[in-house]
């Protein structure tokens, strides 16, 4: 399906989103969509895909014909579907019942018909889903993949991907590359909105790059990086150096520590993390990092061992316990576990603080917002709720929530979804904290370059074995790879399930 994008305007009361955008996308073709966070790529997505309505006077053409969308059902109607950088299902739900949402017709469907249906799409493309099982079970590859099924079961001719790499692996970054590509041939039209470059440039036919609010170029293999990223930022952005740690003394100590969920158990962890250093968590998800980064913030209690914050026994005490003695954690799921939609930048910041008194002080609140947003160049007003800023100031406003002092810092994805500016912008507030408050980190990141970049030393989680730590400076991504594998564990030692 041929799109066409047509001097397309959109304000958010003072913000001007997208400036005047015209973009032409031929059918089978995969467009890529750059842009730093905040340039007005999920705003133009969301009104191709109906979420949202540009303001009067553009115009969006499919197959030479002018259409008007006004909710995501209208754009399913038309044959526009759009995955989400967080997935939109019910995971309390079997996989089944959420491939069967939006479906029009009657209230008793043919379930029988319906798992045929799915059952065919899913071999189609070499998806192993159990239409029986729990969205909740799934990985966030396989809850992307039930919903690519559901929206071309729909009758999405088009299919918008905001972000769709992070938070995957390699392995499903491949399959995901491998559908895409094999839509695009069967004459679909992707549009693919990233912010990483290499994604982009291995996939694409053209990329467009909006700066801004503006489409500021468009360009054609054989892409020039450097370009691109000026491009997206106005001039050239480096990671710069490696900065290791001046490390002090322990500030979690991990001795012994075993935990178990219903599907792994890992056993008998010992680890010393000192003020100042960071430490990155590796692994395929669902290889036990989640649940222990959990178990460091006191949300998950282990069933042998011991945790140590600065020399006092912690174990078996509540996250509200863990808190007060300055451990913060930020979850990936930053609309779900860590902000609270509806609730403006000053809310979030007049409940993170101390209660002062009876009465909430607004304006005092008022104030606190209008430094914060400074402090952290968070691109929002102190009235703005939160589910209405860009990812990346989603990750601004939490960082901006951090306690002071601090202990341990635990961050879940601390980057997903933001751009390479962001990227080096959050670290460095982040390692300034660590030097500040004499502070640790503990992340986990899909992404290898970023821990081996930030990271003094790293654990590699693979099916419930932990490995003893590695060192940061003296590994490659392809080693790190390896051992997410599976391969080379005799050399690194570590605990085993």
């Amino acid at each position: 399906m041929n799109v066409e994008l047509k001097n397309i305007h959109k304000h958010f009361g003072k913000t001007y989103a997208n400036k005047g955008i015209n973009l032409s996308i031929p059918s089978g073709t995969i467009q890529g969509i750059l842009g730093e966070n905040g340039a007005g790529k999920s705003t133009l997505m969301k009104i191709l895909s109906g979420f949202i309505q540009a303001d009067p006077g553009g115009e969006i053409i499919l197959n030479g014909k002018p259409v008007v969308i006004h909710s995501p059902a209208d754009a399913i109607h038309v044959g526009v579907g759009m995955l989400h950088q967080d997935p939109l299902d019910f995971p309390p739900m079997r996989v089944l019942d959420n491939f069967l949402l939006g479906r029009s017709g009657g209230l008793f469907p043919n379930r029988g018909a319906v798992a045929q249906d799915f059952k065919r799409l899913a071999e189609q493309f070499d998806f192993s889903l159990d239409p029986d099982n729990y969205v909740d079970a799934l990985t966030v590859g396989e809850r992307q993949q039930l919903e690519i099924i559901r929206l071309l079961w729909l009758g999405a001719r088009v299919l918008i991907l905001d972000e769709p790499t992070t938070g995957i692996s390699a392995s499903q970054k491949t399959k995901l590359f491998a559908t895409l590509k094999k839509l695009a041939d069967q004459g679909m039209t992707i549009i693919f909105v990233s912010h990483k470059l290499e994604d982009v440039e291995s996939l694409c036919h053209q990329v467009a790059v909006l700066r801004a609010g503006e489409l500021v170029g468009t360009t054609k293999p054989p892409y020039n990086t450097s370009r691109l990223v000026e491009m997206m930022f106005g001039k050239i952005v480096t990671l710069g150096e490696r900065q290791p740690a001046k490390s002090g003394e322990p500030v979690l100590s991990l001795r012994d520590i075993s935990l178990e969920d219903v599907r792994l158990k890992i056993r008998n962890v010992n680890l010393d993390l000192r003020a100042g250093e960071v430490i990155g968590l590796a692994g395929l998800e669902g290889s036990g990092q989640g649940m222990f980064i959990r178990a460091c913030a006191g949300l998950v209690r282990p069933v042998g061992g011991r945790i140590l914050l600065k020399g006092r026994d912690l174990t078996g005490r509540s996250y509200h316990t863990f808190k007060r003695e300055g451990v913060n954690f930020l979850p990936a799921s930053r609309l779900e576990e860590g902000l609270v939609p509806g609730l403006s930048l000053t809310d979030h910041f007049v409940l993170a603080e101390e209660p002062n008194g009876v009465f909430i002080d607004r304006a005092a609140g008022q104030r606190l917002a209008e430094e914060r947003i400074k402090a952290f160049n968070i691109r929002g007003t102190p009235f703005s709720t939160v589910e209405s800023l860009s990812g990346g100031n989603q990750q601004r406003a939490e960082l901006a929530l951090l306690q002071s002092p601090l202990s341990l810092i635990l961050l879940e994805h601390p980057t997903r979804g933001l751009d390479i500016e962001s990227v080096i912008y959050i670290w460095s507030k982040l390692k300034d904290r660590c030097h500040q408050d004499s502070a640790a980190i503990l992340f986990i990141s899909s992404d290898l370059e970023e821990i081996l970049q930030y990271s003094d030393r790293v654990l590699v989680f693979f099916s419930g074995k932990v490995s003893a730590p590695i060192d940061a400076a003296t590994t490659s991504v392809d080693q790190l790879g390896q051992l997410i594998g599976g391969k080379g564990w005799q050399e690194k030692g570590g605990s085993h399930a």
